[in-house]
Order: structure tokens, then C-alpha cells, then sequence
């Protein structure tokens, strides 16, 4: 256990960060800039979304717009502009932009949805509802009229971990192209929002690609190095009569599934099994900020499979969840912590290890029942309740799940934090060898962000508890960031306790404290081929605890350093790149095979300490043109060894039917004897066909010898109504070592029906 003095250490740490962010809080603001307002104009006449702008409405409201430029530059306004204008009913908000450029040739590859804007046309509002500049909701339309929606948590300055693209709901788009400009009409019922039915002031703002001037324009202005999406570069949307809660506000959302399935490494299942299900989902909204998500017998499969990854490291991988029951208000759970440390990790719910295999299989949902929202503008709730099936053949019982979320403002953007994560084992006998009864996870945290996002910061307190534990059940961390224009500076430590169990969370390391400063600059060139230079310095300092039972390394001994020097270079026309260069010194605390394809007894022994220096490029070409390419050549030395690398996408964009693209990560890693020289593939082509708006048909191919494993993943799917979809899913999956020839591991054929219905 910790002495006194090492907890008095953690107090006080926690204080000072509190004390230094509210004096910052109260003394350090800088103004932002004016901010913009647009102003709804109420309307009882029926508005039909074609792309014309026909109604007396639209002709009726003067348009906003003078839109400033972010990319190339963002100190000027924009050369193609944009006008916006805003309407509404007592259901629904009405948007309409007119999008003028050079001609009519404007760049859309596809009619997919949920699309990435990079080097496409499209027009993108955000809605920031609670004004709170955390949360909001994205709705983007291109100039064909496909959809992309995504939810924005944190405050939406870290695209990767803060944009959820994998939310869905209903809201109605078409656009229409002219010579040279475009419009398009968006509508979003209200009861697709979620917001204070009092409040008369939203934030809000517009964004927008044009390809033809190879600009990013922004109706407020923002710093070319912040994203787009950023909430303290709102302006304001101002209410006449404020938007009222729905009268009834309930979808139910039934699904019917149906397949052939077999598993031809299986001795016992001869013939092909034919499966069929029924569940359904329902989302209730208490009020206009807070809404009850129910499931019955829920399929948690997915029909879009994952994309397989190259791991070279030493530790679990994570992958994003796509499942549309844990997405809306996922921040409240998903947050807490780090990405080395996250107490609340979805995908751990239902999913269970087979304790025969070693290997993680899909434990079926009876029930889940989920709460999220808000009470008022400063106090939002979270609550989750699920029950798993017991799995006969594994020896495991039912689990229960269980997670409290509260979060609290103040000051003026940020919070504090308090979770509760409990996994209860029913109705089961103590079997500590396979399962513990009972595991339980509490935390606190405290969350800064200034109102002109300068300071960012967060510091976190979580323990764990279970029938045995380990010395040190629990996690602490701090993370403080200071940004201008010009740099950045970053200082973050963690420790993670060996004794700290998250069952249902992400903790692929334990026993060791973490140190991290980094910082990074800025530079703007005047004239010339580039855009921005930033120059990054990421240090990592790893020390050993010592309560895991290791001896390698004395208590408190460095166990691992990390130095990585990063040069990033972005074009005027849309390309980029980097060099990374990146110093690692560590000591082995466990045998270790990095290319996972040697023999058993072939291994790096614990105990041995590797000082080596690699190197990685990266560049990406401009994604406006039909064909474009990002190549990410690596070399340099590798533990023992050395390690030889490319991978890359090269893509094939034939517009607006869709794409081909092959994906490929080729590494050949040569270490000393009694390792052999290793070639490691994973090859990933991919071909995207859109038909239409409501027609998509998407073929996946995975080769990954370090899993021997050859993937082919079909999928047609048919959104015959908003939100509603009927699935057609092909897979097949090979082994692939030299002694195979190729036989089949598994095949199935799945249909799958969703329909989405508003009462």
C-alpha cells in the first residue's frame, strides 16, 4: 500500500491543479473573437426539401453568411462563399445554405453516408444545445444529398476520440446543383435533439469544403491550428420563442435476424446451423434532455466488421464502438480517465473469455436498460443496467452490469466527474480460479477546459475492488495543456497500481507511474508550397512499482523511455506529411515474441534490456483527385534486430458510384538468432459501391498471416426508410499456414432487418 506520505503527495497534487486552473479560470481568459448570430425565423408554411429554395419562407429571411476562410489561410474571409439561413415549425428546424464556387463541377465520390469531408464538398452544422461547449450534435449533407451525423463530446478538439461517427437517428436532406453553386435543404425534427426546452440562445456554427478554391470556410472564425469542430469557436443561435418539448417522443426499433452458419474447425457440428432471433430496441425521452434507451434480446453483432490491425507491440489493442445502443451520451461512461487507463470500456459487455480456449467469445444480452441526459444546464446523469446470459460450455455464470455516471459543471466549461462500474456474477458458485464474484470500480475526476480552450486539462482519481486484491488497487493521472497559436506545451504522468482490476474497462498495462511532457510549435509560412509546420517532442518515462511480483526491476527503477521528434508539414494543395523519429529504451518484464510467428520456445527473455532507433515517414496526396494514395514507410532498428516496413492505402474514387481502395501494412522484422528473419502481412482491399442514397454494397478482404487467417466480408444494405435497414452479410474465413491449403475455418450468411418507429 501507499505510505502516508506518497498519499499526502497525491492530495496535494490534486489541489494545486485545482487551485492553479480556477485562478486561471478567473484571471487568464482571452477574449475570443466577435461572435456571429443567426436568428430562426418561425414559419407555419410546409417546406419541401428539393433544392430549389421555391418557398416564401426562404425568399423572406435575409441570408447569413460572410463566411472566413480556415484553410489556406484564416485571417481573411472566404473566396467561395456561403449563405445561410434558418427557419422552424413546432417540430422541426430548417436549414438552407446556398454554396457558391467556379463551376459546376464539384467533388462528391460517393453517395455514402457517414463519409469522411476530406477532399469532398460538403456543408456541416453543429448544434452545441446545452451551450455548454462539451456536447453537441453534427449533421452534414454534400452536394448529392447523402447524410453524414455524428455526436461531439469534450468539447470536440480531438476528432479521434471526441467525434462519434457511429451515431444514427432521423433527419431529411436533398441538395441540387446549378452552374456554380449549390444548395441544399436539411431538416431535424426536434425530437432528434436533445436540449433545454427554456433556453433561448444555442451554439452554433456552419463549416464548409470547397474543392474547386481548395478552401475550408467557417462562418465563425476559427485558427487554422484548431479543428472545425471545436466548441469554443461557436457563434450563437438565437430563439424569438425557444424550442418545446416534443408531446410524445417515443421509438421503438425492432429487428429480425436470420442465418446459415458453420464452423468447419469444429468436430461435432457437421452440416451448416441455421439461427433466427427477434429483439427490440426503444428509446423513450423523459423530457427534451434526457432519454431511456431499452433493449430486449438485443443483437450485438455487428454487421460492419473490424478492420484487423499489424500489432507489433506488447499490449491489447482497443477498437471503437459502433453499437448504436451505448452512442448517444457515450462520453458520460467512455471518458473517464486515459486512453492507457479507461474504467468503462463498452465492448467488454457481451463479450466473455471461453476459459477452454483462451479466446473471447459473444456472451448473448438478456436486457439493457440505459439513462442518459440532462437535469439541468450544469448536471448530467448516466446509468446502465444489463444482464448477460450464463454460457454453459465455458463454465461461466450470468454477469450483471451495472454503471453510474454524474457530471457536474463549473466554472464555464468545466466539470466534475464521479463513476461507479460494478460487474456481479448471479447466481454462482465462488469460483476464484475462473471468475471473480464481484467487480467494482469508483472514481472521481475533475475536467478543465477555459472558455477559449488555451488550458485543457484533467486530473483523476479510480479504485477498484474485488474478493482478492493486489497492493495498490487503484489509479491516479493528471493531464494539463496550454495551446496558442504558436506552441503547445503538454506535461501528464499516470500510475496504475498492479492491484487495479477495471473487468469491464481498458487497462492493458499495470504497476508502473508514467511521465510525459511534450510540447510542439507552430509555423505559418507567407508564400511558398507549404501551409503549416508543426514541430512535436513526445517524452515518456516509464518506472516499475514493483508489487507485481517481478524482481527485473528494483521498486521505482526505469523500466522503459520513450523520445519521439516529429516534423509535420501540410501543402497548399491538400497534401501532407511527416517524419517521426522515435528513441526507445526498455527492459523486458515478460518473455516476448514481437512477430508472433516463431516457434513456442523462440522468445525475447525477460530480463533483457533493447536500446533502439526507428524511423517513420508518412505521406498523404490530395484526396480531391480520382486516384490518391497515403504511403507510411518505416526502418530502423527493432529490439535485436532490425525492422523494414510499408504501409499504405491507395484508392480509386470513380464518382458518385464509389471506391476501391487496397490497404496494405507489410513489415519484415529480422532479430538475432535463434529468431528467423519474419515477413508480416496484412493486405486489406476493399471495394465501396453506392447505387444510391439508400442502396450500398461494400466488399472487405482481410490476409493476416500473423492470425493465419484470410477474411472476405460482404455486405449489402438497403435503408428503405430513415434509420431503417435491411442487411444482407457474407463471411468467410480461411486458415492460411503452409500445411492448409486454404481451408475453410468458418462461413455464414446473415439477414437482418431494423426498422425504426416513431409513436
Amino acid at each position: 500500500m501507499l505510505k502516508k506520505n506518497e498519499i499526502s503527495t497525491l492530495a496535494l497534487n490534486l489541489i494545486l491543479l485545482l487551485v492553479s486552473l480556477s485562478i486561471g479560470q478567473l484571471f487568464g481568459q482571452q477574449p475570443l473573437n466577435d461572435q456571429q448570430a443567426v436568428y430562426p425565423t418561425f414559419t407555419n408554411e410546409a417546406i419541401t426539401l428539393d433544392g430549389k429554395l421555391t418557398e416564401a419562407i426562404w425568399q423572406s429571411i435575409p441570408p447569413t453568411g460572410n463566411f472566413w476562410q480556415n484553410f489556406p489561410k484564416d485571417t481573411i474571409r472566404a473566396v467561395g462563399q456561403t449563405e445561410l439561413r434558418v427557419a422552424y415549425n413546432d417540430k422541426t428546424i430548417y436549414l438552407s445554405v446556398k454554396c457558391y464556387s467556379v463551376s459546376n463541377q464539384f467533388f462528391v465520390p460517393s453517395f455514402k453516408r457517414d463519409y469522411s469531408t476530406r477532399g469532398m464538398d460538403a456543408v456541416t452544422f453543429v448544434f452545441d444545445t446545452f451551450n455548454d461547449k462539451t456536447n453537441a450534435f453534427l449533421f452534414s449533407v454534400n452536394p448529392t444529398g447523402a447524410q453524414r451525423e455524428s455526436l461531439i463530446a469534450n468539447g470536440g478538439s480531438n476528432p479521434r476520440e471526441d467525434m462519434q461517427t457511429s451515431w444514427d437517428n432521423k433527419w431529411y436532406s436533398e441538395a441540387k446543383v446549378y452552374d456554380n453553386y449549390w444548395i441544399a435543404e436539411v431538416a431535424i425534427p426536434f425530437n432528434t435533439l436533445r436540449f433545454n426546452a427554456e433556453s433561448k440562445e444555442w451554439n452554433f456554427t456552419c463549416y464548409r469544403n470547397d474543392t474547386q478554391h481548395n478552401e475550408y470556410s467557417t462562418w465563425q472564425q476559427i485558427p487554422r491550428n484548431r479543428r472545425r469542430m471545436d466548441l469554443s469557436y461557436t457563434g450563437k443561435m438565437i430563439w424569438e420563442t425557444p424550442p418545446q418539448k416534443p408531446k410524445r417522443n417515443i421509438s421503438i426499433i425492432p429487428y429480425a435476424i436470420a442465418g446459415r452458419t458453420r464452423n468447419f474447425e469444429s468436430t461435432t457440428q457437421l452440416k451448416a446451423n441455421t439461427t433466427a432471433d427477434i429483439g427490440v430496441d426503444a428509446k423513450i425521452a423523459l423530457s427534451s434532455s434526457l432519454n431511456l434507451d431499452v433493449t430486449i434480446n438485443p443483437d450485438f453483432s455487428q454487421v460492419e466488421v473490424d478492420e484487423q490491425v499489424t500489432n507489433l507491440d506488447r499490449f491489447e489493442i482497443s477498437f471503437p464502438e459502433k453499437r448504436q445502443f451505448f452512442l448517444e451520451n457515450a462520453d458520460l461512461f467512455g471518458s473517464f480517465g486515459l486512453t492507457r487507463v479507461n474504467p468503462f470500456f463498452s465492448r467488454r459487455i457481451g463479450i466473455a473469455l471461453d476459459t477452454l480456449s483462451g479466446q473471447n467469445v459473444l456472451n448473448p444480452i438478456s436486457y439493457g436498460l440505459r439513462l442518459t441526459g440532462k437535469l439541468n444546464e450544469n448536471f448530467r446523469v448516466g446509468l446502465i443496467n444489463m444482464q448477460a446470459a450464463k454460457l454453459e460450455n465455458t463454465g461461466l455464470p450470468a454477469f450483471n452490469y451495472t454503471v453510474a455516471a454524474l457530471q457536474h459543471k463549473v466554472f464555464n466549461r468545466s466539470n466534475i466527474s464521479f463513476i461507479f462500474a460494478n460487474k456481479q456474477a448471479v447466481k454462482a458458485n465462488d469460483n476464484p480460479a475462473l471468475f471473480n464474484n464481484f467487480n467494482r470500480v469508483a472514481g472521481l475526476e475533475y475536467r478543465h477546459t477555459s472558455a477559449d480552450n488555451r488550458w485543457r486539462g484533467k486530473t483523476f482519481y479510480h479504485h477498484s475492488f474485488s474478493p482478492e486484491q493486489a497492493a495498490h488497487p487503484f489509479t491516479h493521472g493528471l493531464q494539463l495543456e496550454y495551446q496558442k497559436r504558436k506552441y503547445r506545451f503538454e506535461w501528464a504522468h499516470l500510475l496504475i497500481g498492479n492491484g487495479y482490476n477495471a473487468e469491464v474497462g481498458f487497462v492493458p498495462r499495470k504497476d508502473y507511474m508514467l511521465f510525459s511532457p511534450e510540447g510542439a510549435l507552430f509555423f505559418y509560412p507567407q508564400n511558398g508550397p507549404f501551409n503549416l509546420h508543426t514541430l512535436q517532442l513526445d517524452t515518456r518515462f516509464f518506472r516499475q512499482i514493483g508489487k507485481n511480483d517481478n524482481e527485473i526491476i528494483d521498486p521505482w527503477g526505469e523500466v522503459e523511455r520513450q523520445f519521439e521528434l516529429e516534423w509535420t508539414f501540410n501543402f497548399i494543395n491538400n497534401t501532407r506529411g511527416s517524419i517521426t523519429i522515435t528513441d526507445n529504451d526498455l527492459t523486458l518484464l515478460k518473455d516476448f515474441d514481437p512477430t508472433r510467428l516463431q516457434a513456442d520456445d523462440i522468445f525475447l527473455p525477460a530480463g533483457s534490456h533493447y536500446h533502439y532507433i526507428n524511423v517513420e515517414g508518412r505521406y498523404t496526396s490530395d484526396q480531391r483527385k480520382k486516384l490518391f494514395a497515403e504511403i507510411r514507410p518505416n526502418f530502423g532498428q527493432f529490439y535485436n534486430g532490425n525492422r523494414y516496413g510499408l504501409r499504405g492505402e491507395l484508392t480509386y474514387q470513380f464518382q458518385p458510384f464509389g471506391s476501391i481502395a487496397f490497404n496494405w501494412n507489410y513489415n519484415y522484422v529480422k532479430l538475432a538468432a535463434p529468431f528467423k528473419p519474419a515477413k508480416i502481412w496484412l493486405v486489406g482491399p476493399k471495394l465501396d459501391i453506392t447505387f444510391n442514397k439508400k442502396l450500398f454494397w461494400s466488399t472487405f478482404v482481410q490476409y493476416n498471416n500473423q492470425l493465419d487467417n484470410l477474411n472476405i466480408n460482404t455486405r449489402l444494405q438497403w435503408r428503405f426508410a430513415p434509420v431503417s435497414d435491411f442487411f444482407l452479410v457474407y463471411t468467410d474465413n480461411y486458415l492460411t499456414d503452409s500445411f492448409s491449403q486454404f481451408e475453410v475455418r468458418n462461413r455464414g450468411l446473415v439477414a437482418k432487418f431494423t426498422y425504426w418507429l416513431n409513436l
